[in-house]
């Protein structure tokens, strides 16, 4: 080895693959493959990602002390030099230790936990095969495996206590493959809670992986329509009720599905949350009376359920409770890096910071080519220190693309990759769902706040939430002025933001508290449905012109649009507060195709000719489409680039006001841009306009 710092490498090739880098005890470096193949919940070989933290560390695999390694099915039994069909980075002369899944998982949260002694807990959907565990002990086990079906029963929540910095198994429970074929069934094990969770989501969204949709859907049903189990508790064990699984029969099978009866849907969301909430605090309540502490670490798929976690933070015997970031299986490197340092090469346990920004920064001359590379799209300005101009942008509505320093790992927008906006402009949450995110409109947003801040404005007193995996109830005198962040039951998934965790976004937030009173932000992930979290500055500024964003900021470049013409002038992408008569309209870039519904008319034997009634919007960035009535057609119709509002008004003899709360209506969904031709010239047709 040629450098004296000890790097243990950890890598999980399960769904949602990453890698990450330990030096002497700390992880420095981590990166999910989905963020450089763009592929969301990317997984399998990990030569690309492993790749990626060598040459950012500067080292090669001949400085790495060990590799540690997770596969939730197989475990390397092939070997380690290929997977998937690839070869990967590993050699002969490489050591490699491989590990069972649940114990990857429990280091990735005790490992950067900061606790020095702690109990960790393991929910998720599926893990590795009884066969294959590496921790297991006859008194840990809540059950017992029928002879000849090892290979079958799985893990699906597993217990730890720690002891000098290494992990033994307290509790550990399996079950059975779960069987297809139903309406309804968890596509993992039989009986895992995370399994369940999945199988409703692919219910109603008609895919395992949108658990988050469900929480955020949860809030909009109602009680009481479902008078059924869907757990049952036998001690210590939680079991999925499968006759009440086979009672639910009608999937969703399309978003078209889900809106013409969400009723019923965010009524199933809102009965499984509750379920959910309740065989977590039992199965917890059981784990802490078998081995009790202070502290809780906790990971797996379902430790991202933030709601649940509030009520498992503030109703069982823990005092403190550490959730790993990237709780689900991307944290599996992370984890697989501890157990390396601390039970491989028996080192310290290095206090950790919990920070999730391990991504690599890119440098100026990178930005800048990227910049220069689209520079007829830009208008550029360099600020070294931005924060006074972007709390400006921001109070007085601007979407702001927050681009800084290196990405976080895990599901998280944390301040560096982030879109941010005022949590209190009214229609700024629907405008970023629609024109940026292009996701449903009930998905919330969240927000940040300062730490020392946010008990005045959440029931959060004595409790930080530093990585948006939280939810509190927002008190009831500030909802109003925070809507954009308040979820349809009052509540926010909080992010606290102190000084020591990220300096710079916390000047951010305060500048803007100083502008607006408000020590609060909207923030979001820097992506839209189905896009992995943006890596590269390149992507940052794809994303930026392909969307409604109105700003986008590059360390310290503030980007805006500058989108010319052929005619010379320019079209204006993005939300405009109210359209005024002089603003110019045109078909925006977001409509793929423009279709007429016509009524008949018989006044010709073919009925060829009728009135255009109705338009008929497809978009190019979802499979939706929208059906405008006949004053908003007529007014689209006449929208081409050259006509004012005040034209268009005139020519239909309707009257202006109408026209301009049609236009803002169609403008915020991305329906229609404008060409900004200047105020001067419009006052020259439209005199005394202001």
């Amino acid at each position: 080895m040629k450098n004296s710092t000890i790097y243990v490498i950890g890598t999980g090739l399960s769904h949602d693959s990453s890698v990450c880098l330990l030096a002497d005890g700390k992880v420095v470096l981590g990166i999910e493959k989905e963020r450089l193949t763009r592929k969301k919940h990317d997984a399998g070989n990990d030569r690309l990602a492993m790749q990626y933290v060598l040459d950012r560390a500067g080292i090669t695999l001949e400085d790495v002390a060990l590799v540690v390694q997770n596969e939730n099915f197989g475990m390397f039994h092939d070997g380690n030099l290929r997977y998937g069909d690839e070869n990967r980075l590993l050699t002969d002369a490489t050591q490699v230790v491989t590990i069972s899944h649940h114990l990857a998982h429990a280091y990735s949260a005790f490992g950067p936990s900061g606790f020095s002694q702690a109990s960790v807990l393991v929910i998720d959907g599926c893990g590795n095969s009884y066969e294959d565990c590496m921790d297991l002990l006859p008194s840990t086990l809540l059950d017992k495996i029928p002879p000849g079906c090892e290979h079958v029963y799985f893990e699906k929540d597993s217990y730890y206590t720690s002891s000098d910095g290494v992990l033994r198994a307290v509790a550990k429970d399996f079950s059975s493959w779960g069987a297809r074929g139903q309406p309804l069934t968890p596509p993992t094990t039989m009986h895992s809670i995370g399994g369940a969770y999945q199988a409703f989501s692919e219910y109603v969204f008609g895919d395992f992986n949108d658990s988050g949709k469900l929480m955020g859907l949860a809030p909009y049903g109602k009680p009481g329509r479902f008078g059924l189990s869907l757990f049952d508790f036998r001690d210590g064990q939680v079991f999925v009720c499968r006759d009440t699984l086979q009672a639910f029969t009608s999937p969703a099978q399309s978003r078209a599905a889900l809106k013409a009866d969400f009723e019923y849907y965010a009524d199933v969301a809102h009965w499984v949350q509750t379920e959910i909430e309740r065989a977590l605090l039992y199965l917890v309540h059981d784990r802490f009376e078998r081995c009790p502490s202070r502290n809780l670490a906790y990971a797996g798929g379902v430790a991202l359920n933030a709601v649940a976690n509030s009520r498992i933070l503030r109703e069982t015997g823990f005092e403190n409770i550490f959730i790993q970031p990237a709780a689900g299986d991307n944290g599996l490197a992370i984890g697989c890096a501890y157990y390396g340092w601390l039970e491989m090469l028996g080192r310290e346990h290095v206090r950790g910071s919990g920070s999730t920004y391990l991504g690599a920064s890119y440098t100026a001359d990178r930005i800048r080519r990227a910049v220069a590379k689209r520079g007829d799209k830009l208008a550029v300005d360099e600020d070294a220190d931005p924060i006074a101009r972007v709390a400006q942008m921001l109070a007085d509505g601007k979407v702001v693309a927050w681009y800084r320093g290196g990405a976080e790992f895990g599901p998280r927008a944390l301040g560096h990759r982030s879109i941010l906006a005022h949590p209190g402009i009214s229609g700024l949450r629907d405008h970023i769902n629609t024109n940026i995110k292009f996701r449903e409109d009930f998905r919330p947003f969240a927000p940040s706040v300062l730490a020392h801040e946010a008990p005045r404005l959440f029931d959060c007193e004595g409790y930080d939430s530093p990585h948006m995996i939280l939810v509190f109830d927002v008190r009831p005198e500030w909802r109003e002025r925070l809507v954009n962040v308040v979820h349809e039951d009052g509540s926010s998934r909080l992010h606290t933001v102190t000084e020591e965790s990220e300096p710079v976004y916390f000047r951010l937030l305060q500048e803007f508290q100083r502008l607006t009173g408000l020590p609060v932000l909207l923030n979001t992930s820097l992506n839209k449905r189905g896009m992995p979290i943006i890596e590269t500055p390149e992507e940052a500024i794809a994303f930026f012109l392909d969307c409604a964003l109105d700003v986008l900021v590059l360390e310290d470049l503030i980007l805006t649009k500058l989108e010319v013409k052929a005619d010379g002038h320019d079209r204006v992408r993005g939300l405009i507060d109210h359209p005024r008569e002089y603003h110019i309209p045109l078909i925006g870039k977001r409509i793929a195709k423009v279709g007429l519904n016509y009524v008949p008319s018989h006044a010709t034997p073919d009925g060829l000719q009728g009135n255009a009634d109705e338009v008929v919007l497809a978009f190019s960035d979802t499979p939706d489409t929208l059906t405008l009535g006949p004053r908003a057609a007529g007014i689209l119709r006449l929208c081409d680039g050259a006509r004012s509002y005040g034209t268009i008004a005139a020519q239909l003899d309707l009257d202006l006001s109408d026209v301009l709360r049609v236009a803002g209506a169609l403008a915020r969904r991305g329906i229609l841009d404008h060409v900004d031709r200047g105020r001067h010239k419009a006052a020259a047709v439209l005199p005394g306009y202001r």
